[in-house]
């Protein structure tokens, strides 16, 4: 299968692809022309990368989870403690982020949003 046919199968754009087999997460073959070949195994990681992706794994537990992956005898203790690390990085970043809601929130409540130039919002940012 070629990059293109492994993207439109995968979802994921040709750059991406690229960019995987750059860092080593995939080693697809090389024709003789130098045209990339995608066998199955190669196409089945690539679409458990999109989906550990698009629960935002970064790369480098997403390396870690491939090497789980393919390694039979491995423990699910060490799966579950990359999930567990990224599921605590998650709740922080909602924290952070309810925080940052809850403040702008409450900044916005207080600007009359009428014609005079006197408003809270800007106030705040600028004071810091």
């Amino acid at each position: 299968m070629n990059i293109s046919n492994v993207s439109d199968t995968t979802g994921l754009p040709a750059k991406t692809i690229r960019y995987y087999e750059e860092i080593g997460l995939i080693t697809p073959t090389r024709a003789a022309n130098g045209y990339r070949t995608f066998s199955e195994t190669e196409v089945h990681k690539l679409n458990f990368l999109a989906r550990a992706r698009s629960l935002g794994f970064p790369v480098e537990s997403c390396r870690s989870l491939l090497a789980l992956y393919d390694d039979q005898s491995r423990a699910s203790a060490d799966v579950k403690e990359i999930a567990e690390a990224h599921l605590e990085e998650i709740d922080r970043k909602i924290a952070e982020l309810t925080a940052m809601r809850d403040t702008l929130g409450d900044l916005v409540h207080a600007c009359a949003g009428d014609s005079r130039p006197d408003c809270p919002i800007l106030k705040d940012l600028a004071e810091g």
